[in-house]
């Protein structure tokens, strides 16, 4: 990974940005959440047998653990005697059984947030959006949503003490809304070198629906694979390619289905690598749903099926000026809550800063 270089004043804060994993053992090791598919030829899969895993996306042992048996069994050359040889061998060296709450608040503490520049903000979010988790961020057209992914995307990648995972990025741009020079504004303003930060985004223009169930299952190769490790996984808007690929009431159902598939891959890799996930998302009008004493916010795209399966929702509507308001929307844990932030050329700061 390359090091994002800390300057001036906030340079004695930071540490150089190396690999660094989720968890450090006692001893100082770094600690990976995740077991590698290569561990399973112990149990005795023959390597042949593990390539053409790899080769199906299955790169750890946990993503062999979590998929279905028919789903193995639809790659080429594994019959059924060796899935559930291989089932049982992933099982095993994963840990997916029961545990008791203690031995839960031991695991979760390996989890982290990611600040997203405005305070008030991020005190609303509980710390900032936390890894494991999927934080969906939905309003109108400008309200703020993909400058919030630019400055989620440069923060990551700092130091904890500055609001950062110590991690790169990926980010999947379904709308072509990405810009390069904004992530150059944002790094400049908090003191780090531009070139270094844009080095540690990856970035991956998509088209339709399909193309990001593939950039996905390429998103966990390149966390594997990496020398570093990954913090952020950014998808703005997560129903672009869907409102275009399927039409019409007709075509609902199977909408619903593979936006389904899509977000419980979301959600693995968010477990698997101990990565955050931002998702931005679309609106729609609602004509009946107000009255003449009370406004009718539109209502996020996707339905209960991206409802069930995003952790945190937050809602954005525009404010004056360069202002916005966030709420939170739905949360297991946090209140109904507002916050006032604004846009400017360093990211997102709080309203009126």
């Amino acid at each position: 990974m390359a090091a994002v270089t800390v300057e001036s004043s906030q340079k004695r804060k930071a540490s150089a940005m190396g690999t660094m994993a989720v968890v450090e053992a006692d001893d100082g090791e770094e600690v990976v959440p995740y077991s590698l598919i290569d561990k399973l030829q112990e149990s005795g899969i023959n390597a042949a047998d593990l390539k053409k895993l790899k080769d199906a996306g299955f790169n750890t042992s946990q993503s062999v653990a979590f998929a279905m048996r028919k789903e193995l069994l639809s790659i080429k050359g594994l019959s059924d005697q060796k899935v559930d040889k291989i089932i049982e061998a992933a099982r095993k060296s994963s840990e997916i059984g029961f545990v008791t709450c203690t031995q839960l608040v031991s695991k979760m503490k390996s989890r982290f947030q990611i600040a997203t520049g405005a305070g008030k903000l991020d005190q609303m979010l509980g710390g900032g959006v936390e890894s494991c988790s999927i934080t969906e961020i939905f309003g109108e057209f400008r309200c703020g949503k993909t400058q919030l992914c630019h400055s989620l995307s440069v923060v990551a990648q700092l130091p904890s003490s500055m609001g950062g995972a110590n991690g790169k990025v990926v980010y999947i741009d379904t709308e072509g809304t990405f810009r390069p020079e904004r992530i150059r504004q944002i790094a400049e303003a908090k003191g780090v070198s531009p070139s270094d930060a844009m080095d540690n985004i990856v970035y991956a223009r998509c088209y339709t629906s399909d193309h990001l169930e593939q950039l996905l299952v390429e998103a966990a190769g390149l966390m594997v694979n990496d020398e570093d490790r990954f913090a952020l996984l950014v998808v703005d808007s997560i129903m672009g390619g869907f409102r275009v690929d399927y039409s019409g009431r007709g075509e609902l159902a199977d909408r619903q289905q593979k936006l389904a598939r899509v977000m419980n891959k979301l959600q693995k890799v968010s477990e698997e690598f101990n990565v955050a996930v931002v998702l931005s998302n679309q609106v729609m009008a609602d004509p009946g749903g107000g009255c003449a004493f009370m406004p009718s916010y539109p209502k996020p795209v996707g339905g209960h099926i991206l409802a069930h399966f995003s952790t945190t929702r937050v809602m954005l509507r525009k404010g004056r000026g360069e202002q916005r308001v966030a709420k939170i929307y739905d949360s297991p844990c946090l209140p109904e809550s507002e916050s006032i932030f604004e846009i400017y050329n360093g990211g997102v700061r709080n309203g009126g800063d």
